[in-house]
């Protein structure tokens, strides 16, 4: 048994020879001097509070400390992710209305002459970077560094990835924008990058991990700011076409590519067989070639009203007098006449003539030409074409041969009472009154007046025959009160060698033997002065100069014309003529009055002779000039 702690201290004295309760007391005090000096060696001092601690409960506090560290640097950068996708990756187009901001991006870019610089060198254009990096694979990245510019068309942030489609030449690739390989202020750039803006890119050609063929920007160039917020979709037909440059952002200039196309195969179909491309005048004092209404100008430096020509045709064959057997030009017309789904006052054609050819020939070679130009836009014969206000589609066969229907006999076939054995008939005096009755027995409503032969026969025309023609066909021997430039036909009197070609319900085409006998087309030449007379302003004007032409000869020779707007409006599918011409004729938007100033308000008259006063002054100023001081 354990004895109480008074004998306790006795045997420890004992043991330590002797010295009864101050030994016990002394050994007491050395042994809490030793714990004493070890629990100083394991302390140590917080040097951020100044708290005095043991070394393992400072480790623990240093090790929680990092943590905490870590943690709190992980969630900044969380948040600056954060913040800068939103900064990049808005809208900033939804948020404020288009006018203001115009006005904001005027204020950042006025006076900024860098954001429009002179040049930026391009190694390759967007086509060629499609054709060149098309094969890389998913993912992957290119050493090489290209530069490449365009437009953007959209943006959009993930992270601090920023993506941007790039646009131009009709083709398009992604720029892929990465902060830590960006060389610059990748902040500042794309704050500064909006829909619309036209920048040059230098990067690394690449996939994306969804294999979107992409630049991977190391730079990237502002070369000139869009000011105006960009649509993202164009639904009001008028405002395309008055601001075509919108239209071709959005949606692309196919069609007009398609439209270059058909130009350069006609060109090559014709200089291929020998023909030279000319120039013929787009002014002339008298509007001939053609049926049609003219614009009128007036030529200040001779004092004289000239003509916007209607058609090229009489300077062409002039031409051909001269010795140029084969000759074709295609350019502009104009006519002064209404506008619709299938009319423009100016249009552009493609005419041709050829010495030694009739219009058999031209047929043939109508056939030959427009079928090539079909198939090789297309790979087949047949397209689909939407007319307007239709709900099914024309499957139009433009495989040949083509039917050719005469038109008397088409209009005999398909109307009661058309009862004109041949075209002489159509010349007598009675025509008119037999033509009026065919339509009333027949419930076709007159055409506008006047009501001459030719225009009531087109008009029949138009109802019960060219409505027929959806694929390719050709409407010949067209009677001569029609046609004041064909020849004759050489085996039914009354009618000419000619042929009208019409697809979808529509006139494409017009060919026929060239009238080269210089009395007849005197005298056809009356025969349309008398229909001017009667108030057709689209009669034909007779030119004397070319009747001269005539007289010195001219070959037996086919002559061709065939409307380029037209025959792009079938091979693209579209049923308004304002859709294939780049800048189509426009009514004026309404303009306040107030707003037009009064010098603008009208066009001055033109001068009606030499400005004399004009003439003074400048006399005076040169006799100045020479030092000599001219009498008041």
């Amino acid at each position: 048994r354990r004895g109480s702690p008074s004998d306790r201290r006795e045997g420890f004295a004992r043991r330590l020879g002797g010295g009864g309760e101050s030994a016990w007391k002394a050994g007491s005090c050395a042994k809490r001097r030793r714990g004493g000096m070890s629990e100083q060696m394991n302390e140590v001092v917080d040097p951020e509070t100044g708290e005095k601690m043991s070394k393992s409960a400072y480790k623990k506090l240093v090790k929680k400390r990092e943590a905490d560290k870590r943690k709190a640097e992980k969630e900044a950068t969380r948040a600056e992710t954060k913040s800068a996708s939103t900064k990049l990756s808005l809208g900033e187009e939804d948020e404020v209305e288009p006018h203001l901001y115009f006005e904001n991006r005027c204020a950042k870019f006025r006076g900024k002459a860098w954001a429009w610089p002179h040049k930026f060198e391009n190694d390759v254009s967007l086509p060629g970077f499609v054709a060149k990096y098309g094969w890389v694979a998913e993912g992957e990245r290119l050493e090489e560094s290209v530069r490449v510019s365009g437009r953007l068309m959209s943006k959009r942030a993930q992270g601090k990835l920023i993506f941007y489609d790039l646009q131009g030449e009709g083709s398009k690739i992604q720029i892929m924008s990465d902060a830590s390989a960006y060389e610059g202020d990748w902040r500042e750039i794309h704050e500064t990058l909006r829909r619309g803006d036209v920048v040059g890119v230098l990067g690394r050609p690449g996939k994306s991990k969804r294999g979107e063929l992409s630049i991977f920007a190391t730079t990237i160039t502002l070369l000139a700011p869009c000011l105006h917020m960009l649509p993202k979709v164009i639904t009001n037909s008028d405002v395309r076409f008055r601001k075509r440059y919108l239209d071709l952002m959005l949606a692309g200039g196919e069609v007009f590519a398609t439209r270059a196309k058909i130009i350069t195969k006609m060109r090559k179909y014709f200089d291929d067989r020998g023909f030279l491309e000319v120039e013929t005048p787009m002014m002339n004092m008298v509007p001939g070639g053609a049926t049609a209404k003219p614009f009128v100008t007036h030529f200040n430096e001779l004092g004289i009203d000239v003509f916007l020509r209607v058609a090229p045709e009489l300077p062409l064959k002039v031409c051909i007098v001269g010795g140029l057997d084969r000759v074709y030009e295609i350019g502009r017309q104009f006519r002064n006449e209404g506008m619709d789904l299938t009319h423009n006052p100016e249009f552009t054609t493609c005419e041709f003539y050829m010495a030694y050819a009739d219009y058999n020939d031209l047929m043939d070679m109508t056939e030959e030409l427009i079928s090539g130009i079909v198939r090789d836009i297309h790979g087949s014969y047949r397209v689909q074409y939407l007319p307007a206000h239709a709900t099914e589609p024309y499957e139009i066969d433009f495989s040949p041969p083509w039917p050719r229907i005469s038109m008397l006999d088409g209009l005999r076939e398909h109307l009661d009472g058309f009862d004109f054995e041949d075209g002489l008939a159509l010349e007598r005096p009675d025509a008119v009154e037999k033509l009026l009755k065919c339509h009333a027995a027949n419930g076709i409503d007159l055409c506008k007046p006047p009501h001459t032969v030719a225009r009531l026969v087109d008009n029949l025309v138009g109802e019960v025959l060219e409505s027929r023609c959806v694929s390719p066909a050709f409407i010949t021997e067209h009677p001569a009160v029609m046609s004041p430039l064909a020849k004759y036909h050489r085996s039914k009197p009354g009618l000419t060698e000619r042929f009208e070609l019409f697809v979808a319900t529509k006139e494409l085409c017009n060919a026929y033997t060239e009238l080269n006998d210089p009395f007849v087309q005197r005298q056809r030449f009356a025969a349309q002065a008398g229909d001017a007379a009667a108030g057709d302003e689209e009669a034909m004007v007779k030119d004397e100069q070319y009747c001269v032409a005539l007289e010195h000869g001219l070959p037996p020779t086919g002559g061709w014309g065939c409307g380029i707007d037209r025959l792009t409006m079938f091979l693209t599918n579209k049923n308004s003529i304002r859709e294939v011409l780049i800048f189509p004729a426009m009514k004026p938007e309404d303009t306040p009055a107030s707003s037009v100033p009064a010098s603008a308000a009208a066009p001055p008259p033109p001068p009606a002779g030499e400005d004399l006063t004009a003439t003074v002054d400048k006399l005076r100023a040169q006799l100045l000039a020479l030092g000599v001081q001219p009498e008041a």
